[in-house]
């Protein structure tokens, strides 16, 4: 079995090593020379729209899927029809417009935080007047990390917001003053069976995910469950997916969703019997997932600009380092760090020993900017 990825990130890098146990051979297509997935993976360096690139791809590989949203869709569909494409690029292309992205999670009732459409200046202040403020002006299209937006805390701040963030088209965002973010990682296979990994609670820092934290047994995990089924059975979606969303009291309004391997379900690796990384391998490759199932109580930490030490790392019991291999730079995810427990207090206080030896590699204080990101 051989499985084409497009780019080569972090989380490529983590398909490829989840696939070397079972067999399954991978390529990343990926324009950078060093690309982290480069290092434990067939590398074809070149452009994502290389039609030429692409069509070595598709006629060395049984099924291609990709690691982030901003994959250019024409590509999808130059492969498609030549192999078998999973995740289905309709979910790419509705999760890579915010705007898409919000109407269907209406069609789906699933509910969101109220938005205004942003084509110019005047709908700025427009939004302003109707959500708020406060606002968050976002761009429809690649933002992520909390990059692309901007919060608007006063009518006064919309003046040239928009310049701000690179010109329409965006999308304001009513303020959401969320008790807790969470999200719910699933996987669908090629017969249509779900698998959901207990919830995620994340703390995110300048719009980057610090904390996430697995929540086995949580009282919002059937709402949480449901809304991924709506999306999953309307794509007719293979692979795993990552639904992000806040809570409000006893309700959730869906974020946004990535059709792919998620940061805040990193803590699988070790702290579910099958990582995201693996299920998702297995579902697009046509086989059966794996368990969900937790294996006691699990946090992530990302590390970001640089990594800790090692050797302080490796001295607190549970702890497991995973290094991408990418040159230091701030605001960068370099790493990630997985502590297991088996129960509530140990797991906070090896997170409150991680967090300290990680504090020179967070991201900025957070703002109030991050209710939204």
């Amino acid at each position: 079995m051989k499985v084409g990825i497009l780019g080569g990130g972090q989380l490529a890098r983590m398909l490829a090593l989840a696939a070397h146990p079972l067999g399954i051979e991978t390529t990343v297509l990926c324009p950078v020379e060093d690309a982290t997935a480069a290092a434990v993976t067939r590398h074809l360096r070149g452009s994502l729209i290389d039609q030429r690139l692409l069509g070595e791809l598709a006629h060395g590989m049984d099924v291609v899927t990709y690691e982030f949203e901003n994959v250019p869709l024409e590509s999808l569909r130059f492969l498609d029809g030549r192999v078998a494409v999973q995740p289905s690029p309709r979910a790419l292309a509705a999760g890579q417009d915010r705007l898409a992205e919000k109407t269907l999670f209406r069609a789906l009732d699933i509910p969101t935080a109220d938005f205004h459409v942003v084509e110019g200046e005047a709908d700025v202040a427009r939004a302003l007047s109707v959500l708020g403020p406060p606002v968050l002006l976002k761009t429809r299209r690649e933002g992520y990390d909390g990059k692309g937006q901007v919060f608007l805390k006063a009518a006064a701040d919309g003046a040239g917001a928009l310049e701000r963030i690179g010109g329409g088209p965006a999308l304001a965002e009513a303020f959401v003053a969320f008790e807790r973010e969470v999200s719910i990682i699933a996987v669908r296979d090629a017969g249509g069976g779900l698998s959901f990994y207990p919830l995620s609670e994340n703390t995110h820092e300048a719009g980057i995910l610090r904390v996430a934290m697995s929540r086995p047994g949580d009282p919002m995990q059937p709402l949480a469950e449901d809304y991924a089924r709506r999306l999953m059975e309307h794509f007719d979606y293979v692979g795993v997916l990552a639904l992000e969303l806040f809570q409000v009291g006893d309700s959730l309004l869906a974020n946004e969703f990535a059709p792919r391997v998620h940061n805040s379900g990193h803590w699988t690796i070790e702290g579910a019997e099958t990582s995201q990384f693996e299920n998702h391998l297995r579902a697009v490759a046509g086989f059966s997932v794996g368990s969900t199932q937790a294996l006691g109580l699990t946090a992530m930490v990302n590390c970001i600009g640089e990594l800790p030490a090692l050797a302080s790392v490796l001295a607190v019991p549970g702890a497991h380092m995973h290094d991408y291999g990418k040159v230091p730079r701030p605001g960068r995810k370099v790493g990630h760090v997985t502590l297991r427990a088996d129960n509530p207090a140990d797991l906070e206080a090896r997170l409150g020993r991680i967090l300290h030896l990680t504090a020179g590699t967070a991201a900025p204080a957070a703002t109030p900017a991050d209710a939204n990101t």
